[in-house]
């Protein structure tokens, strides 16, 4: 696993692959203090990167996944290699089951590897004369394919959120939805980012986000490098400033949207929903369709991803609490759909009743 530590400036496309087919990250563990890369061609790196949030946000990780998956079937189908078809498949399912463990609760990582492994089942099944080898580099091209796309559909879903917001907006925001979680533009970032293109001035509250910090570290290290005006605030303080009328509406992603509405995101979501929706304020997702589970009727049956419990007691390496302290660690949590405002998403913003809008959008 190999990291190169270069001066910040160079842009913030997650996901890159070079000449030479290396899947390069952006290293999202070392922002803000420095941009680091970390080469994850590997497969052995790509499972290591999306566990340990290397890569993180739903578009990211689902890029992230199919290009691990597809790399390694270009791998086990290196030159000098022999391999039949079928033996080729298995190896792939494998190794498909092995990458969608690394992070369940985000549904684009499902998604993505199991497109790649169905696209490798159906070339098997109906080009006879392709070599495994040669499935791999189609494989490996439709993960590019993949990550362009999120950028066009995360683009025009930002389009569709400016309509809904006004033209000075004070925002906040929980977590980080922009375009290090979203493939090279992002979500609710994205919204905000074309706001300020449309000549919008948004001013955004960002939470910190505890206990990874994704808000501090890296939320508000995109608004500066868009220079989009920005105020820390500390998870706690939601309420104060709404109370206080300092926010217009609430923007946040998604990990995984069920069939009515109800949506998983970033731990601390569901507190932000309930604040607003006490003090009146709109509560917008914003998320592709992509992240929608077409297998899941409603949110309680959304799996919740539990992280290491040092992530709670220390910070930045140091214990904050009491020796041998226990700790309770959910990485996300879930939102109910009467608590959303709206979905944007590339097709159309998603008003309630969400089973009826997002099946019409699905469709």
């Amino acid at each position: 696993m190999s990291i190169q530590e270069i001066d910040i400036g160079s842009g913030t496309m997650p996901v890159s692959v070079d000449d030479e087919n290396r899947v390069v990250l952006i290293d999202q563990r070392a922002l803000p203090q420095s941009l680091s890369y970390f080469d994850a061609s590997k497969f052995e790196d790509m499972l290591y990167a999306i566990k340990h949030m290397v890569v993180r946000g739903a578009p990211s990780i689902g890029v992230a996944g199919a290009f691990g998956l597809a790399g390694y079937a270009v791998s086990i189908t290196s030159e000098g290699k022999s391999l039949s078809r079928e033996d080729f498949l298995k190896q792939l399912e494998k190794a498909r089951i092995e990458i969608q463990e690394t992070r369940p609760t985000a549904v684009n990582l499902m998604w993505e590897t199991d497109g790649i492994y169905n696209k490798a089942r159906e070339l098997v099944e109906a080009e006879s004369e392709l070599s495994p080898g040669q499935i791999a580099e189609r494989l490996f091209e439709s993960a590019r394919q993949t990550m362009d796309e999120h950028v066009r559909k995360n683009r025009k879903l930002s389009e569709y959120g400016c309509d809904f917001i006004p033209k000075d907006p004070s925002i906040l925001t929980h977590c980080n939805a922009g375009s290090l979680a979203a493939c090279g533009w992002g979500t609710a970032l994205g919204v905000i980012r074309s706001a300020k293109i449309r000549g919008y001035s948004p001013t955004v509250f960002v939470d910190e986000t505890r206990p990874r910090s994704q808000g501090a570290r890296l939320t508000m290290w995109e608004l500066k490098e868009d220079g989009i005006p920005s105020k820390l605030i500390c998870d706690s303080m939601a309420g104060y400033v709404m109370a206080n009328k300092l926010i217009d509406l609430v923007i946040v992603g998604a990990d995984r949207i069920a069939m009515n509405g109800d949506t998983a995101n970033k731990i601390g979501t569901y507190n932000l929903a309930v604040l607003a929706k006490y003090h009146d304020i709109p509560f917008y997702v914003a998320a592709p369709l992509s992240t929608f589970d077409r297998n899941l009727e409603e949110g309680s049956g959304i799996p919740i991803e539990h992280r290491d419990l040092d992530e709670v007691i220390n910070v930045n390496g140091a214990s904050i609490t009491v020796k041998d302290a226990e700790a309770f660690n959910p990485a996300f949590d879930v939102t109910p759909a009467s608590l959303i405002t709206a979905i944007f998403t590339e097709v159309g913003v998603l008003r309630p009743d969400f089973k009826d809008s997002i099946a019409k959008a699905l469709a």
